[in-house]
Order: C-alpha cells, then structure tokens, then sequence
C-alpha cells in the first residue's frame, strides 16, 4: 500500500512539473478531468457498498454554484476559500440528505438520489435570479492573492486540482482500511451479519453519503472554477449519468482508477466529438460495452492484478 501511495504521488507530481510545457487545451481537459475524478471516488465509495447513486449531480452543482454565488454577490474571488465553501455546502446537504437516502437500498436508492438532484435542477431553472436556465459566468478566481492572467491562471488551477485530488485520494485511501470502510464489503453482501456486530448498517451509509456528497461538492467547485461559468444542466440527471459511466470503467477495486478513468473519458470524449461529432455516443458506448466484457470490474482491476502479482513475487 505505502508503494502504491509513493506511485501515485510520484505521477501527481510528474504530471503537475510537466503541465507548463503541455499545450493549453489539454491542461484545460485535464483540470476538467481531474475535477470530474472527485465525484467519481465518492461514487465509489458508495458503490463498494452496493449503492449507486443517479443524483450525484447534486452535490456537484451545489459546489459550483456556491462558488459562483461567493464570487458574484460576496465578491469572495479565492480559490481556496471558495473550494472549502463548496465542499461544505456539499457536505452539509449530503447530511441533509442522508438521514433519508440512508434507509432505502438498491433501485428505491438510485431513484430518490435522483429525485432529490432533479428537484434542485427544477429549482435552478425557476429562479431567475440564479440565472435560471442560462446560469452565469464565474469571475476569474485568486490564488492567495494573486490574480494571475492567460496561460498562466490556467496552470495555477491545474496545479490546484491536482493537489486536491492527491488528498482526496490519500483521505479516502485511510478510509478504506480504516473499519468503517472495510465494512463495504459486509455491508453489501449481508446487513443483518453486520447488524448483529452491534453496528448500525443506516449510519455507515449516511457516512458514506456525506463522504461522497463532499467529494462531489469539491469537484464541482472546481469544475466552476475551471470553466467559469454554472448552469443548471450541472444538476440534470445526464450529468450524474456521466459520472456513473465513469465509475463503471473505473471500477471500484482501486482508487487510482478514478483518476486514470475519469482522464481516459474525456480524451475519449474529445476524440470521438472531434471523429464523429454526430453520432460519437457510439464510441463512448463501444468503450462501455469492451470494458464490461473484458474487464468487468473496471480499469482498477488491473492495479489489484498488479498488486497482487507483486506480492506472490518472492
């Protein structure tokens, strides 16, 4: 484990020295990428556990619409500031949430996770002074106070998305090993067994709502940062459809694979609008469909293979 982390660590930093000689457009997609990547390891999470969620757009939309309402009536223009706010909007909402989602299982789960971020969609598109269904521009942030301009703010930002998910991706790493992540597994497989433990099933659920809610707030925010602009299609169920597809490359085995998964999406995406811009959902569902005959667990099965080869290896 303690190799795997050196490794990952290793690729954050090569790839953060390495992005002032990439060309712009892929440091945009990347910064994109990566902020997709957040709301893909709470996804997995919650999939470790047997839950799959179709409303995680929700907890995306509310972190970049908190940084968009920050920079625009509180004139707050901070990164830092408006990545923590959007995180905890998240979070809190997730809570919020939760202490309802936290009861239901398999499609009675997916479908309310759904509902909730459809009603927030529905919300956004009403209200006029949230910009209603055209949304509003985000104004360039500031990095400690420095304003930077060009090329250059968009290398800030990378830099910045990439020291978040290098923490995300430490944090949710110990919450795997720590009981209350083992427990996926369990929890999945038979509740009862954990029931009689002495545990409550509802509340390892309702944590892992709130870890998976925070990741997507983070995300969100900075997605919002990144493109400078929200809209309520940032809470339409395509998006959380998008983050579902996702994770089922990825897989939930390991969590570098939200990272390389979520990356691979979009030079895929890329590609194929750039190939076919009018029918490329027929690349990405030909991606879809190799990847569940081939490698039915997700791309991070491939790092357990690894691992485990590894560790025969004498």
């Amino acid at each position: 484990m303690a190799r795997a982390n050196l490794v990952g660590a290793l690729a954050f930093l090569a790839l953060a020295a390495a992005a002032p000689s990439l060309p712009p457009w892929l440091v945009s997609l990347a910064t994109i990428a990566f902020a997709n990547a957040l709301v893909v390891l709470g996804l997995m999470v919650l999939w470790r556990a047997g839950l799959v969620s179709f409303g995680q757009a929700l907890y995306y939309a509310i972190g970049a619409y908190c940084v968009a309402l920050l920079s625009r009536f509180a004139g707050i223009t901070d990164a830092f500031l408006m990545l923590l706010a959007g995180g905890a909007a998240a979070a809190i909402t997730a809570f919020l949430v939760g202490t309802l989602l936290a009861r239901y299982r398999e499609i009675f789960f997916a479908m309310l996770s759904l509902a909730v971020s459809m009603i927030l969609y529905g919300t956004l598109v009403k209200t006029e002074s949230l910009g209603s269904t055209d949304g509003f521009n985000v104004p360039p942030a500031t990095f400690l106070g420095y304003a930077p301009h060009g090329g250059v703010l968009g290398l800030w930002l990378f830099w910045v998305v990439l020291g978040t998910c290098a923490i995300a991706a430490i944090l949710v790493s110990a919450y795997f090993r720590s009981v209350a992540g083992a427990l996926a597994v369990p929890v999945r497989d038979n509740e009862i067994r954990v029931e009689f433990l002495g545990l409550s099933v509802n509340r390892l659920i309702h944590l892992k709502l709130i870890i998976a809610g925070a990741l997507g707030g983070f995300g969100g925010a900075l997605a919002a940062l990144a493109i400078g602009h929200v809209d309520p299609n940032m809470a339409y169920w395509t998006t959380s459809g998008g983050f579902v597809f996702v994770t089922i490359l990825a897989g939930a085995a390991s969590v570098a694979a939200a990272f390389v998964g979520s990356l691979g999406f979009e030079l895929v995406r890329s590609f194929a609008v750039d190939v076919l811009p009018g029918t490329w959902q027929i690349i990405l569902g030909s991606v879809l469909l190799v990847t569940i005959l081939f490698l039915p667990e997700g791309l991070g099965s491939i790092f357990l293979r690894l691992r485990r080869s590894e560790a025969r290896t004498p």
